[in-house]
């Protein structure tokens, strides 16, 4: 909070009671307090702020279905209505709960699911004072506060369910669902421990509406995915009131000047992947959501929900030699491996967790010796077409019309200089390159690129990522290993770092690039789904006498962390620039044409 210039003061047990005389704290360590929250009638806020915009112009037509999303050459154009048809140049879907309906009227996915959700007024309560501080008590699932003479309390509670997940109703406008006391009851028993008041008072309304969550918990704000001039602002998971200001703010400032004027990765909607919009799918892991919602949130924590949904074709073997799970977008990836008569689970904590010294053997193991990953998760984007190396060249920061076999690192730059993306890119021949991308950045990497093909340029990019496996094989030991398994010379001489190219391995073929993202010698290895278990078994089989030893995604974090390695999303993205993020030795400032953010980034460098 207070990094983000918010005042917080960590209170004693007895100071919150001071403020909050109602408050039973025997059980409490402390609280955190803020003084300066405030507090808007919901109704009141609205309507104000729908006067304000009428008084510069804004017509808000009231009871109109919106039937239709139109576009021409991928830019929105307006939308149909019941009542006709309105011309937009560009269309925000604020549609709350019915935000998914609304996106795929526009080919769009919007990640969202209504659940049950809950309050309950209390009647007057004689001496009551008014304007008491909000109480949000995590332990109890529940918040307080001032309602006319009594006291709201609402709950975020486990054990929620999806509501409408096949579609909302039309005439769902200020629905409310059901009491259900069955659900409620214990949460609220529970509640009367903290506010030994609540039990003395009587209940006016026991409230049930739908309120719709992401499957991340994280809110959607930004352009959606494939339509120009479509923004979204949705999924505020029941702090839309909080936020909101905010957010039309951030929308406005971009739609205006064309870029956010905050840097906001993690709402990014290009972030959802196509099965994050499935209800099934929904049904569960937004259920986990809510249930999470006001439990500790655990370095590492992994989704219990929805598991087992995309595999590595090597997840059999990973999982044969001591594999732990964890889940990004629905892939099953290898994070750490238990030796035998280790359990196979997370046990969480801010201290050192107890994966820590396994995965620290592990990383080990890649500076002394060998290490093997399972990184087929990672995103790989096939673009070729005549102007494939035009369009790659004019949207990279780095000089990508490099010689076939050639890998290059770079990062893809707004007009702002700002980082879009960091990827390798790997010429295979005069109009073919291969574009490597994280697997959370894959699908908004994708569109980047798109976005940046002329229209009388020829050039496609086709996601291959489930194509093809891929196994790094890194460590001091790497060279010795793999040249026992192929014909290859893999000498510096013969295969210096950058190199790419396709080589026997076991009884088959890989594309090996020697590349690194550990920091230490080692090949990065492309190989057709369908060979992946032989490549695997045959690099087992040999690597006992190298020491070899498979290494997890946390390894795999820690030895990039070491080496100042750079990861989009966590330590650069679209605002920070190559130069503010030590990457300067990747932009290729003189290359013939320039580049997106070239001018910028000289500006900065001036």
């Amino acid at each position: 909070a207070r990094a983000n210039g918010i005042t917080a003061e960590p209170i004693s047990p007895e100071q919150a009671v001071e403020l909050f005389p109602l408050l039973y704290a025997g059980d409490l360590a402390g609280a955190v307090y803020y003084p300066d929250d405030g507090r808007g009638n919901a109704t009141d806020t609205t309507m104000a702020l729908a006067a304000g915009a009428r008084q510069h112009g804004v017509r808000i037509a009231e009871n109109t279905t919106v039937t239709g999303v139109t576009r021409r050459d991928g830019q929105v154009t307006g939308v149909t209505t019941e009542r006709g048809d309105i011309e937009a140049e560009y269309v925000v879907a604020a549609a709350g709960m019915w935000g998914r309906e609304f996106g795929a009227l526009a080919g769009v996915g919007i990640p969202l699911q209504a659940l049950a959700h809950y309050y309950v007024v209390t009647e007057a309560i004689p001496g009551l004072p008014p304007g008491l501080p909000t109480i949000k008590t995590a332990p109890d699932y529940a918040y307080v506060k001032n309602e006319g003479a009594g006291l709201m309390v609402g709950f975020f509670e486990p054990g929620s369910y999806p509501w409408a997940s096949r579609g909302i109703p039309a005439d769902a406008e200020f629905t409310r669902l059901p009491e259900d006391w069955d659900h409620l009851g214990p949460f609220y028993e529970q509640m009367i421990k903290r506010l030994p008041v609540l039990g003395e008072t009587g209940i006016r309304l026991h409230f049930c509406g739908p309120e719709s969550f992401t499957p991340d918990g994280l809110y959607h704000l930004g352009e959606a995915p494939g339509v120009r001039n479509l923004f979204v602002a949705a999924g505020f998971n029941s702090v839309g009131f909080l936020s909101g200001p905010g957010a039309g703010s951030v929308l406005a400032d971009w739609i205006v000047d064309g870029s956010s004027p905050v840097d906001l990765p993690e709402t990014d909607p290009r972030r959802a992947a196509p099965h994050e919009t499935n209800r099934r799918f929904l049904e569960q892991r937004v259920t986990e959501t809510l249930d999470l919602a006001y439990e500790i949130h655990w370095p590492y924590q992994q989704r219990a929900s929805v598991r087992g949904l995309r595999r590595s074709p090597l997840h059999d073997r990973v999982s044969a030699a001591g594999a732990v799970f964890g889940e990004l977008l629905g892939w099953e990836r290898a994070n750490w491996y238990a030796p035998a008569g280790v359990k196979r689970e997370y046990e969480y904590s801010f201290g050192r967790p107890n994966w820590f010294e396994h995965s620290a053997a592990e990383h080990r193991a890649v500076l002394d010796a060998v290490g093997m990953f399972d990184t087929s998760s990672f995103g790989k984007l096939l673009v070729q077409g005549r102007d494939a190396a035009a369009v790659l060249q004019r949207v990279s920061a780095g000089n990508v019309a490099a010689e076939p076999g050639r890998i290059v690192y770079t990062q893809w730059l707004n007009a702002r200089a700002g980082i879009e993306a960091d990827v390798t890119v790997t010429r295979l021949d005069e109009t073919r390159f291969l574009v490597l991308s994280g697997p959370a950045t894959l699908g908004r990497d994708r569109e980047w690129l798109e976005r940046h093909i002329g229209p009388d340029e020829f050039a496609t990019v086709t996601d291959i990522s489930q194509a093809l496996a891929m196994i790094p094989v890194m460590g001091p030991n790497a060279r010795r290993l793999l040249q026992s398994i192929t014909d290859a010379d893999l000498s510096a001489e013969a295969f210096p770092f950058g190199t790419s190219r396709e080589i026997d391995l076991g009884c088959g073929f890989v594309r090996a690039t020697r590349i690194t993202y550990v920091g230490e010698l080692g090949w990065e290895l492309l190989i057709p789904a369908d060979l992946a278990v032989h490549v695997y078994d045959t690099i087992a089989e040999v690597g006992q006498e190298h020491g070899l030893r498979p290494a997890g995604y946390h390894a795999l974090d820690s030895l990039r962390i070491e080496k100042a390695y750079r990861s989009w999303g966590h330590d650069i993205s679209a605002g920070d620039t190559p130069l503010e993020a030590g990457l300067g030795f990747a932009v290729a400032w003189d290359k013939p044409g320039g580049f997106t953010g070239r001018d910028a980034l000289l500006r900065q460098k001036e």
